[in-house]
């Protein structure tokens, strides 16, 4: 392919790798530590347009026959995880985290495209590190509390444990179909022999960790705890949904075998019942949004049970929502010392003290749940349609029952602000004028996502 087709196809990426050597350079210039803020945000804004004209253009090329590919899909799961770090750099500005925070989250950013556009298994190994390689160092990077360095550890392990197990799947994926194309993944997906199917449980389950679903979360909450808020938005939101996208694409038009197909019952289910129960318990917000996430994540990779027809656009649309209420539920915390702003406790009479940042937490408790008018209904409402018309009818059964268990824990926040007296001397305050720039873009978005869903859904 000639230059000019290279520079296009993957011109998403070349404008983030050119932000991260600006910061880079910037750096290295200054004689003293300059603000990150503005050129991160001008290089997410500039890719995001640069991917969304693409995916409205309807652009398609292969750089890298058999490695590298982009789309229509590809662009415009790209231009959703950009929209979806524009306030997440806000919250950075507002916690005033260094260039360091800029450059690792847009590297991160860098790996999630890699998958997004991986046309082999080697390809998605490499984009899934460069992903997460980052993440280790933004979860220590700010050092709020003492935990910080044992978290970043414990995600590292869990990292590397997940790391083995794609590599093995990769392997026996070559032993069983004598390649490592995409293809070859859904070639064996199709196949009934011992190898075929160890090779898609292992990279299924693979995934299962990136994304913490039980009995692969483990160490996930402490991460999320210990990171600062703009780290814990990062992982809740772009992360996670760059896995499901990837495996979305990974999958393409092929469905489970009957060997995936009780892996992708059990655990989804599992993790839907244990996040929101384990959610019930936690003291700390940051927690509680982790165990929330693994519930989340279990009912993303539902969808994988149903037909590859409208598999893209129920991922993206639950992503979207599912991002959008993260962020503006953590944009709406209230300011003060990184442990205590945590603490559920420190919600209490927030209505009374902060009514804008209350009414916002609370939408976004409500979508969470899945409470009708609020888009999170809506995208679970598709989630369970789509197993339902796979005939898994009894999953989606369970899986409808077991998110009810979810209502309580959300309405227990909701009602720790509005039906509990405030402090006598709270020691927080309201957000600064960053988070709740966050907070207002992400309340307009998921306000539009919940009266037009079908606009959303007609432009995917």
């Amino acid at each position: 392919m000639m230059a000019e087709g290279l520079l296009l196809a993957a011109l998403p990426e070349h404008l983030l790798l050119l932000g991260i050597l600006t910061l880079l350079v910037i750096d290295l210039v200054s004689s003293r530590a300059r603000d990150p803020f503005l050129p991160a945000l001008l290089t997410v804004l500039l890719a995001a347009a640069a991917a969304g004209w693409l995916a409205w253009a309807g652009h398609v090329a292969a750089p890298f026959p058999g490695h590298f590919s982009v789309g229509p899909q590809a662009f415009t799961a790209k231009a959703v995880l950009l929209v979806l770090t524009v306030p997440v750099l806000l919250l950075g500005r507002e916690e005033r985290l260094d260039s360091r925070f800029a450059m690792l989250l847009l590297a991160s950013l860098y790996g999630a495209f890699l998958m997004l556009s991986a046309d082999s298994l080697i390809m998605l190994f490499f984009g899934i590190e460069v992903l997460s390689l980052p993440l280790y160092a933004l979860v220590v990077l700010a050092y709020r509390r003492p935990q910080s360095a044992e978290a970043a550890m414990k995600y590292l392990v869990l990292g590397g444990v997940g790391t083995a197990i794609l590599l093995m799947g990769i392997s026996l994926t070559l032993g069983a179909t004598g390649g490592l194309g995409v293809d070859d993944f859904q070639q064996a997906l199709a196949g009934d022999d011992f190898m075929s199917r160890g090779a898609v449980v292992l990279v299924v389950v693979a995934f299962m960790l990136k994304a913490a679903i039980v009995p692969f979360h483990t160490w996930a909450p402490d991460a999320y705890e210990a990171a600062t808020i703009p780290v814990t938005a990062f992982m809740a939101t772009i992360v996670k949904a760059a896995v499901l996208l990837a495996l979305v694409r990974l999958f393409g038009g092929a469905e489970a075998g009957p060997a995936l197909v009780a892996v992708l019952v059990v655990l989804p289910l599992l993790s839907i019942v244990w996040g929101n129960l384990a959610a019930m318990r936690q003291p700390g917000f940051r927690r509680l949004i982790a165990y929330s996430s693994i519930a989340h994540a279990g009912y993303l990779f539902l969808v994988l049970l149903g037909a590859p027809e409208g598999r893209f656009e129920t991922v993206t649309f639950y992503v979207i929502v599912y991002g959008l209420t993260n962020v503006l539920a953590l944009a709406c915390l209230p300011a003060g010392q990184d442990w205590l702003r945590d603490r559920l406790v420190g919600l209490k009479g927030l209505y009374h003290r902060d009514p804008r940042a209350a009414i916002l937490i609370a939408v976004a408790m409500l979508s969470l749940a899945g409470i009708p008018p609020f888009p999170g209904f809506v995208a679970k409402f598709l989630v369970f349609r789509t197993v339902m018309e796979a005939g898994f009818v009894a999953v989606a059964v369970v899986g409808l029952i077991a998110s009810y268990l979810g209502i309580y824990l959300y309405l227990r926040v909701i009602q720790y602000m509005f039906m509990t007296p405030s402090p006598a001397h709270p020691a927080t305050r309201p957000t600064g004028g960053f988070a709740a720039t966050a907070g207002v873009l992400a309340f307009m978005a998921v306000l539009v996502a919940g009266v037009f869903p079908g606009w959303i859904l007609g432009w995917l």
